[in-house]
């Protein structure tokens, strides 16, 4: 392929993946900002019978709720650490593409990007922009939404607030989370070693569009990373390859 045609389709292959990446940021944006400013922390509404349910939860560390410190310095360094791991994201996916990886590599890292951007996005700007929303005894168990909205307490509800003036700083929002699928819900019988007698719930964590969109693109890559980590046309990345000595 001439190096023009190939630098061509990685422009536009660019494009794509940063339109994968806006898309999935403004759906999981889009659907936090109403969550914040619709739920009381702690709220539950059932979207499919029991087993689906919007819940919202705040959390101040990593995927699923992970925390990598209870401190507010590790809420920091994780957000700090996102911050270079998306900036870095963005120039490896530029990389991938230029060397003529395969498309579906692409969309997984597109995906991963997204999801940790939008995360990051909580972490940067939610404590500048929202007032608090505290765990609260308003918090209850809904039917639908319509349910929530007319029944809810708004003075336990977040709003939005002057730029600055929220709940926290700049790298210390806690991130949002809503989707909980509670698939299995029971009792472990008693001659279960050590968790008998307890309720065991699946899938307990709750979590959110940027944390499925990060973990559709790693178990993608790892099921599928014969097919995916590869070149789809080795003589492009030869061809770049020989185009950067070149310019050296």
């Amino acid at each position: 392929m001439p190096l023009y045609v190939h630098q061509s389709c990685s422009v536009l292959k660019y494009r794509n993946a940063l339109l994968i990446v806006f898309l999935v940021v403004l759906a999981d944006q889009l659907l936090k900002i109403y969550i914040k400013t619709h739920f009381a922390n702690g709220d539950d509404v059932r979207v499919v019978g029991s087993w689906f349910r919007l819940h919202f939860i705040e959390n101040e560390g990593m995927a699923y709720g992970m925390k990598l410190s209870e401190s507010p310095i590790g809420k920091i360094v994780l957000s700090s650490f996102r911050l270079i791991a998306v900036v870095f994201g963005f120039y490896l996916l530029k990389r991938l593409i230029t060397k003529g990886h395969t498309t579906g590599l692409i969309i997984c890292g597109s995906l991963i990007l997204a999801g940790a951007l939008g995360n990051l996005l909580d972490s940067m700007f939610y404590g500048l922009i929202f007032t608090e929303s505290p765990y609260s005894c308003f918090s209850g168990n809904y039917e639908s939404i319509s349910h929530l909205l007319k029944d809810n307490n708004r003075e336990a509800v977040a709003q939005f607030t002057k730029f600055g003036h929220g709940y926290g700083n700049f790298l210390t929002g806690r991130v949002v989370d809503m989707f909980y699928f509670p698939v299995i819900e029971t009792t472990l019988p008693q001659w279960v070693p050590f968790w008998g007698g307890k309720v065991f719930v699946f899938f307990e964590p709750v979590f959110n569009i940027a944390d499925a969109a990060i973990s559709i693109g790693i178990i993608t890559l790892l099921v599928f990373q014969r097919r995916l980590m590869h070149l789809s046309n080795p003589s492009v990345g030869t061809t770049t390859a020989a185009a950067e000595t070149a310019a050296e």
